[in-house]
């Protein structure tokens, strides 16, 4: 046996963004086997997760944009979001995905301001995107075996910046935001974990 026989296998979030200036990452057990646990992940309406800070927070950060929609006029319409339709109806980007185990989205944008500015780009672009003045976000949720029945469940939120300035203002949204984004984290990982054990018990 070799050393290279306990090499730990990359990740796939490293493809895309191996460099990060702030991470979180969160994990929870399911008594389910990986494969039960992506398939909810996969189907998880994301609309659906509500707990009371999580449903304020959300209030909070979406009153610039609800305010600047009313002045415009912009129609509002009832959404279902799941990963799918995060990335295929949004500037968020599915980077890469690993079926059955890990799955990677990002986004590049000004994420301190009221109104989140997102800057649209292709999946292929988003690893060597260094515009000054932007940040680049890249999640990923993984699931691996855990003995013969259960399943380790991860979220993890990877964010880059490329200039002093961006680094600054993205701290101080960290900072702000950092506690919120620890609600919905848990929040998504207790919601997988909840219809995940429901599916495998049936």
């Amino acid at each position: 046996m070799t050393s290279s026989d306990h090499a730990p296998a990359p990740l796939l979030i490293d493809r895309f963004l191996s460099r990060a200036d702030f991470t979180r990452t969160a994990h929870v057990l399911v008594d389910a086997d990986p494969p039960t646990v992506y398939q909810v992940l996969r189907e998880l309406d994301l609309s659906d997760v509500h707990q009371p800070v999580l449903d304020a927070a959300k209030w909070v950060r979406r009153l610039p944009r609800r305010i600047r929609d009313r002045k415009h006029a912009v129609p509002r319409h009832p959404t279902r979001l799941t990963i799918g339709d995060l990335t295929a109806g949004t500037d968020w980007v599915l980077l890469g995905e690993r079926p059955g185990s890990e799955i990677v989205f990002g986004a590049v944008g000004k994420f301190w301001r009221p109104v989140i500015e997102l800057r649209e780009i292709e999946a292929r672009a988003f690893t060597d995107f260094a515009e000054p003045g932007y940040g680049k976000v890249a999640c990923a949720l993984t699931v691996l075996p855990y003995g013969e029945r259960r399943s380790l469940l991860t979220y993890e939120m990877r964010v880059s910046t490329d200039d002093p300035t961006a680094w600054v203002r993205f701290r101080r949204y960290w900072r702000l935001a950092g506690p919120f984004m620890g609600v919905l984290e848990r929040a998504v990982l207790h919601a997988v974990k909840t219809s995940a054990e429901g599916a495998w018990s049936r």
